[in-house]
């Protein structure tokens, strides 16, 4: 970069967001974004008198008054929780106990507290000055990473080093509330950028910003991307990059990718590292490389044994990250903290996060993705990683989505068993079984095939594994009973 971003921490953020161009926020009107900012933050300075600033949850669906809400109270050092508008009662309630909540900018959230809007009655809170963003994982228990403006910042200048980026023009088809759409924001936000903001769902259905997509980065999940290739290809090409991430992508997808010419980045990140920590560049997916790519510059990630020691190249090992843009830890008090680190014989401490996932580097410093260690299935004394069984799966077009799990079996431990939806309706599991017999080793294929319409997934395209879980034990008992009564 021919000029270094600049430093934000001690900067008046609503007065940053005054400076910015009147046309920055593509979509939405940039004036009332400033203007809504500006009161927020008044209102919030006026109970500076307290002992700690007020704790705020955030979950309106409204663009502007969202990032409005967010940049004035990170202004005002309030602890922030983004919080998703489409949470259930149940899910509101974990929130509200977790949190307890001093205000509340969000009719969802609002009218899903049985009090109503809270006055500010929690003054003691442990954390000033944290962003919260959600993070479930698989099982869909809610609870909150805790980052600050320098860890997100740390993830922005991380990105515009590695793709020698100035300015980042963002196009966010993903919620703002979650860490994919808010560094999108925060990208463009600090670079002085453009963002078009616009849902997934009116995309889908020709209703696209006219903007000069050359100039703008856009962020999708692979479900996502199947669809604009059915429908959009060569609007998605002329992308400037297409950053690909939330969960994995199978192969026959990202080789349609490659035939359209579509200028992908795939990566390789999480909440607890402000999104992204490895990329690989279009240029290096266009040449046929089909890894996560390579360390961002703000991170470091090794491959280890459980014990520490650090592997080499193409050994399959925990993938451990240090990062400056790594959270503090969960809310309100799980904080990360000092793990030994085996180098060269000689233990050291460092904080460093390892978040229950396999891989390797190749030769060239590519990372590869194996799978989930607690996803992996023992069957006979056999490993099975559900990642791979699902890839052969999809390879042979009788799906259309599919998961792998194993189920409890008493005489292989677990039982590999595959939740799939039909791609139609002539797929059965005879057909899907001779499909798969030169693609897997016999201990790698399903014992048991449970047909679905539709898996359980997040907005993140992850699919939410104790559901589909539950699907399969109720199967397993139903036709067990059956076989039993017969």
């Amino acid at each position: 970069m021919e000029q270094p971003l600049v430093n934000l921490l001690d900067l008046d953020l609503v007065g940053r967001a005054s400076r910015l161009p009147s046309d920055w926020l593509i979509g939405y009107d940039s004036r009332q974004f400033t203007q809504l900012a500006q009161q927020l933050y008044l209102e919030l300075i006026q109970l500076s008198h307290r002992q700690t600033p007020p704790k705020i949850i955030i979950s309106d669906r409204n663009p502007v008054r969202f990032l409005a809400g967010f940049i004035a109270a990170t202004s005002a050092h309030c602890p922030v929780f983004l919080c998703n508008p489409d949470w259930v009662k149940a899910e509101w309630q974990q929130v509200f106990d977790l949190v307890k909540p001093d205000i509340i900018w969000g009719q969802e959230a609002i009218s899903n507290k049985q009090e109503g809007n809270c006055p500010i009655q929690n003054p003691k809170s442990k954390i000033q000055n944290g962003i919260m963003i959600p993070t479930g994982g698989s099982s869909g228990q809610i609870r909150f990473t805790i980052h600050t403006w320098s860890t997100l910042t740390a993830s922005v200048q991380g990105f515009t080093q590695y793709f020698h980026l100035d300015r980042v023009n963002s196009f966010c088809v993903l919620p703002l509330y979650h860490v994919s759409g808010l560094m999108q924001f925060m990208r463009s936000f600090i670079t002085g950028g453009k963002l078009a903001i616009l849902p997934f769902k009116p995309l889908e259905n020709v209703q696209k910003c006219h903007i000069e997509t050359a100039d703008f980065l856009i962020s999708i999940v692979p479900t996502q991307l199947e669809r604009l290739l059915h429908h959009y290809p060569t609007w998605l090409s002329r992308f400037q990059t297409v950053l690909l991430g939330g969960a994995p992508a199978w192969h026959e997808l990202l080789e349609q990718a490659k035939h359209h010419r579509i200028p992908l980045a795939l990566t390789y990140g999480m909440t607890e590292t402000a999104s992204q920590i490895v990329t690989l560049k279009p240029s290096d997916f266009l040449n046929g490389n089909n890894s996560c790519g390579q360390v961002l510059p703000h991170a470091k990630v090794m491959i280890c044994t459980p014990d520490g020691e650090i592997l080499g190249a193409n050994e399959t090992g925990i993938i451990t990250i240090e990062a400056d843009s790594l959270a503090l830890g969960y809310y309100p008090d799980s904080l990360f903290v000092s793990r030994p680190l085996s180098l060269e014989n000689d233990k050291i401490k460092k904080i460093i996060f390892q978040p229950d996932d396999l891989g390797f580097f190749d030769d060239r410093g590519y990372l590869n993705i194996v799978g989930r260690s607690s996803h992996k299935i023992i069957t006979g004394g056999e490993n099975v990683f559900p990642s791979e069984v699902e890839a052969a799966i999809r390879s042979t077009n009788l799906v259309s989505d599919v998961c792998v799990i194993g189920l409890p079996d008493r005489h292989w431990g677990q039982a590999v068993t595959a939740v799939y939806v039909p791609s139609n309706p002539e797929v059965n599991i005879d057909t899907l079984k001779t499909a798969l017999d030169d693609k897997l080793s016999k201990f790698k294929r399903p014992k048991y095939w449970v047909s679905v319409e539709k898996l359980p997934r997040n907005t993140q395209d992850k699919v939410n594994r104790e559901q589909i879980q539950q699907i399969a034990m109720l199967w397993h008992q139903h036709h067990s009973n059956r076989a039993t009564n017969q």
